[in-house]
């Protein structure tokens, strides 16, 4: 069986304690024959900052090179507040994405039959949701320049955020999404504001080039950002694929998150592009949640969308499909036995903490083995 390298990043906040559970998970794997992992641990964020000044080292950056895969925990908090703007926790963040040119991220919204009653919607809404989001990561109104704060000569200020996009940009994630597209439901909608945006002008156009030379089979749909947004509050069931760019991707996962009762419960892929020679891409898996500091160190945040993002990695970066779908089963199973963290949990339910969480996991696990 291939060794696979991992690098674990589990950054700041509850990330080191969700971690902890994918660790168990994955010696889990191991000691099952499932899988074979060399792992590596290191720093990022304010962890990285604390311990050298910069969100992320050059040393964890030759690691994150040349890894199979990276599962990162979460990044930020308030004690990081007044530190530079370009070494800010999240730039540690950024810089992988940028620099491991890891363009589609990945974000589904699966709501669990166990838990339809968690989301703020109706159960009739959500039950049986399963929504792709798929953004650009690595361009857009993030990435653009110039990016600037410039003091007026009247005493006031100006702020410059850049939107830029290129055709190709746009062309590789449209070609991400039909091809996912093609292995669910076969429909993708494409968001954006060409209403009043030049790059949403432009997104649309290529986006309809790409669907017309090469993806006939899919249904597109275009909707502008704000009404896809309405949507998935009103009708979230209505859409399969989403594409979108950076900002809107993340604006509009986040709203896809909740509608699964708690932005604990997923999980997400960055991708780069497939390599000619090795047939490998680069690739990191996280969270949704952030670092949540507010209940770090106290052992109740919910691991799932940790131990999903490892599911994702064994999935997509490592092609074991088997072992992605026992850990993706032991969720449902737990989830349907009743195990709830405090962000999830209801009357009747057993409440249990992170640890908990991990080892009732573990234990699904064991007894579907």
């Amino acid at each position: 069986m291939a060794t696979h390298k991992l690098l674990l990043l589990p950054g700041d906040g509850i990330g080191s304690e969700v971690m902890a559970e994918v660790k168990k998970v994955i010696g889990w794997l191991d000691a099952q024959g499932l899988a074979s992992f060399a792992i590596e641990e290191d720093l990022v964020g304010g962890a990285a900052y604390d311990s050298c000044g910069q969100p992320i080292s050059e040393e964890a950056m030759a690691k994150a090179f040349a890894a199979d895969a990276i599962l990162l925990g979460a990044v930020g908090g308030p004690k990081w507040a007044n530190v530079h703007y370009e070494v800010r926790p999240e730039a540690g963040l950024l810089r992988l994405r940028k620099d491991l040119q890891l363009f589609a991220n990945l974000r589904p919204a699966m709501c669990y039959p166990a838990l339809a009653d968690a989301s703020s919607l109706k159960r009739d809404l959500v039950e049986g949701l399963d929504v792709l989001i798929v953004r650009e990561l690595t361009g857009g109104v993030y990435f653009g320049e110039p990016k600037t704060i410039t003091d007026l000569s009247d005493g006031q200020k100006r702020a410059i955020d850049t939107q830029v996009y290129e055709s190709y940009e746009i062309e590789r994630i449209a070609r991400v999404a039909f091809e996912l597209a093609r292995t669910r439901k076969n429909r993708v909608v494409s968001t954006e504001k060409h209403n009043v945006m030049k790059t949403g002008v432009l997104w649309k156009q290529v986006v309809s080039e790409v669907h017309g030379s090469d993806y006939n089979d899919v249904t597109l749909e275009h909707q502008l950002a704000d009404s896809c947004g309405m949507q998935l509050v009103r009708a979230p069931k209505q859409f399969d694929v989403i594409v979108t760019d950076n900002l809107f991707g993340d604006i509009l996962s986040d709203v896809a998150a909740m509608l699964t009762g708690s932005l604990g419960m997923l999980p997400s892929a960055s991708l780069g592009a497939v390599e000619e020679i090795s047939g490998k891409r680069r690739a990191l898996y996280e969270p949704v949640h952030g670092a949540a500091p507010d209940i770090a160190g106290q052992g109740v945040a919910n691991p799932i969308a940790m131990i999903g993002s490892l599911a994702m990695a064994l999935r997509y970066s490592f092609g074991l499909i088997e072992a992605a779908d026992r850990v993706e089963a032991a969720i449902a199973g737990v989830l349907a036995d009743g195990y709830r963290t405090g962000d999830i949990w209801s009357e009747g339910m057993t409440r249990v903490g992170t640890a908990g969480m991990g080892d009732a996991v573990i234990a699904e696990l064991a007894k579907a083995a």
